[in-house]
């Protein structure tokens, strides 16, 4: 079984959000899926995508101010700022993290840990709508 979707993520501030719940809301078929792989792929080089802590929001907080203070906007050894001083950092972190997650898919659920959860990284300060591409490749 193949299956892929397009979703798209209302905008958000910067920062580390979580969407997990926002994911599965855009995969219906990812019930009948027995055993298998989701790829999610955000199709954008500003945000960034990763797997990790779901309960303390603080982790999150903590995680965006690390990013921003290691990556600062407007830094002096950027050349690339086309859209603004957020632009280069926002590729960097984007990078840091990455544009894709691979989850197992066990008896129609995500087979994540306790306490994981999906983030959307969004490094500018007027993003938009963000789009991941969801690919599941498993048996009914």
């Amino acid at each position: 079984m193949w299956q892929q979707t397009l979703i798209t993520l209302r905008p958000r501030p910067r920062g580390l959000h979580l969407v997990t719940d926002d994911v599965l809301a855009g995969l219906p078929f990812l019930r009948t899926c027995r055993v298998g792989l989701l790829q999610l792929f955000l199709q954008h080089t500003s945000a960034g995508l990763a797997l990790n802590e779901n309960a303390d929001p603080d982790v999150r907080a903590d995680m965006a101010r690390w990013l921003d203070r290691a990556v600062p906007d407007g830094a002096p050894y950027f050349e690339h700022r086309l859209e603004g001083d957020d632009d280069m950092a926002a590729h960097v972190k984007s990078s840091l993290l990455g544009a894709s997650l691979l989850l197992p898919v066990r008896e129609g659920r995500l087979a994540l840990g306790t306490w994981q959860g999906i983030w959307l990284g969004e490094f500018r300060d007027h993003g938009g709508p963000r789009r991941l591409l969801a690919t599941l490749q498993g048996e009914e």
